[in-house]
């Protein structure tokens, strides 16, 4: 595998590891709020949460450029204020690569909380904890290993993202450059070696990653 190959794995595996601890924060708190909290709309902000996993890769990187392009009124304010342009950058990918993720975790974190006893959770409250020792020594635990298996899917899922990514963060070799990307390169160019060298990596760590999930998933909660 040559040099440009090996960049495009370090730069896959960084936006992956950026996009998994973004979305494991995130994630988990909407998951937890989601799960345990009763307002108005409840159900719609799911939804719409959850829309990346179905949408096409195209439209969501539309969406992203409207947003966070140097026209977008989020990427424009950075532009003016900061300086800062998120197009055509590693940091542009890794922002595609955690919102196509996100409704993953969302999804896994969510059900995890609601696989938790409320019982259990007075209990502790009863026993004179605050609601943050609730959280960190009994809810969360507990709800650990749902939230662990959506991690991994995360970061799984990350490793392949192409469509949304290459809308906002282009094909720069050594920049922007992901595996999913690489990959397509290589086929256009027909470079068949460094394209099956590629998809031969990709392929071995989804497969690593999607065990250790299978094993996590199917979870007891206490009750």
């Amino acid at each position: 595998m040559d040099a440009a190959a090996w960049v495009a794995l370090s730069l896959t595996l960084k936006v992956a590891a950026w996009a998994t601890g973004l979305n494991l924060v995130l994630g988990t708190a909407v998951g937890w709020l989601l799960a345990r909290k009763r307002f108005f709309g409840r159900e719609f902000i799911d939804a719409v949460l959850t829309l990346p996993m179905v949408l096409p890769p195209t439209v969501l990187g539309y969406y992203l450029l409207v947003v966070i392009g140097k026209r977008g009124w989020l990427g424009g304010w950075l532009d003016r204020v900061f300086g800062i342009n998120l197009i055509f950058t590693w940091q542009g990918a890794v922002i595609a690569a955690t919102i196509v993720a996100f409704p993953l975790l969302l999804k896994s974190a969510r059900a995890a909380f609601e696989g938790v006893s409320p019982q259990l959770e007075n209990a502790a409250r009863v026993l004179g904890q605050g609601e943050w020792a609730v959280f960190f020594r009994v809810t969360l635990p507990l709800a650990w290993p749902g939230i662990l298996s959506g991690t991994l899917l995360v970061f799984a899922r990350s490793l392949g993202e192409f469509g949304a990514t290459l809308m906002v963060a282009g094909s720069i070799p050594g920049r922007t450059q992901t595996l999913s990307i690489a990959v397509y390169e290589a086929v256009q160019a027909g470079q068949d070696s460094v394209a099956n060298m590629l998809v031969f990596i990709t392929s071995v760590t989804c497969v690593v990653v999607l065990l250790a999930a299978g094993r996590l998933a199917p979870f007891r909660p206490v009750r």
